[in-house]
């Protein structure tokens, strides 16, 4: 299977291209993809099927927080199918016509990838109905009571949404994937695994050790990942001699404001916010987010989950309140009778 069998297509409404270096990052084959098993089997499954009958595959929707590979995703599919790949996002698309223009264009088992897809607004969303379902597509020609559809076929193709909020979904269009899957947050030897591989396709010599302390810090997620690797590269070769080890690691990433835990200076500042100017809280989000200089709608969706999940936070009817390791993690006494809740990264009790 040649690597020349994906050609990225971006629509004239797509967002703008990412760069060379990230897209060389970019797993090409679902053997190459690291983590995620059971999604790998069970999508492997879907595609080796739909070659067998020399058919594209099923439409998927890939659901997950950002960073964990739903763009990569969509390429591997198209990628493993022998496909072109054609890209665009949920809200560049405005009107139907765009939508349209980019059906009417594509070419037999073609995969078309909609990013963002819950963004999509509802006379676009109605055009994909009978397109996924039957591969025809509705035109209105005229208006008032001389008006008339005509339905016109479409290649048949393999769309491919991906979404960080699932529940903002429709029912009718998410009842039209043939398959659904959600990505998960990565271990930690699943990111070392990145890490170094990453790595070798940087060109940066690196230990297990320095490979290990930067998946540690990665919050799960792969983007991460490949991030603070290229931040500890740049130091490394500033400051050093172009290898990374573990000091070098440890001191790149402080020098970018990235603690053991991974949190960044916002992370922090939510943290000290709440703990140092509202007395550990209980503090409302738009109070927060004015006390941090971000919109609230950033410092739910982009910032909060992470803090959520380490136990550092805790939501409650009445605001954000710190939990004991939040105050620890900023080095300051914890009042008492604080609740100490589980981090989703805490080891097991017993």
């Amino acid at each position: 299977m040649r690597d020349e069998a994906v050609e990225r297509v971006v629509a004239p409404t797509a967002d703008p291209l990412e760069s060379a270096e990230e897209s060389n990052l970019r797993p090409r084959r679902l053997s190459d993809f690291v983590g995620q098993p059971e999604l790998k089997e069970h999508l492997g499954i879907v595609l080796e099927a739909a070659r067998r009958r020399g058919q594209p595959s099923d439409h998927v929707l890939l659901a997950g927080p950002p960073g964990l590979g739903k763009t990569s995703m969509a390429g591997i599919i198209a990628h493993e199918m022998e496909a072109s790949l054609r890209v665009t996002s949920g809200p560049a698309l405005v009107r139907a016509g765009d939508l349209a223009a980019i059906l009417t264009n594509l070419a037999p088992g073609e995969v078309l990838f909609v990013d963002e897809i819950h963004r999509l607004g509802r006379a676009v969303e109605e055009i994909l109905y009978p397109a996924m379902e039957d591969f025809q597509l509705d035109i209105v020609l005229g208006k008032g009571p001389s008006a008339r559809t005509i339905r016109l076929d479409l290649p048949q193709f393999t769309l491919v949404g991906a979404t960080t909020r699932t529940g903002l979904i429709t029912g009718p269009l998410r009842d039209r994937f043939g398959f659904t899957a959600r990505l998960d947050y990565y271990s930690a030897a699943d990111l070392d695994a990145i890490v170094i591989r990453s790595a070798g396709i940087l060109a940066v010599p690196i230990e297990p050790a320095g490979a290990a302390e930067i998946a540690h810090r990665s919050r799960g997620t792969p983007r991460i990942a490949n991030r603070l690797l290229k931040r500890v590269r740049d130091f490394a070769e500033v400051r050093g001699d172009g290898s990374v080890n573990l000091e070098v690691a440890r001191e790149g990433l402080r020098i970018f404001g990235v603690d053991d835990l991974g949190l960044d200076k916002v992370d922090r500042a939510i943290l000290d916010a709440v703990c140092a100017r509202f007395g550990g809280g209980p503090v409302g989000l738009s109070t927060l987010a004015v006390s941090v200089g971000e919109q609230p709608e950033t410092v739910e969706e982009v910032y909060e989950p992470f803090l959520l999940q380490l136990g550092l936070l805790m939501r409650t009817p009445k605001g954000r309140v710190a939990t004991p390791a939040a105050w620890r993690h900023l080095g300051l006494p914890a009042p008492a009778g604080t609740g100490e809740p589980a981090g989703l990264f805490d080891p097991p009790a017993g």
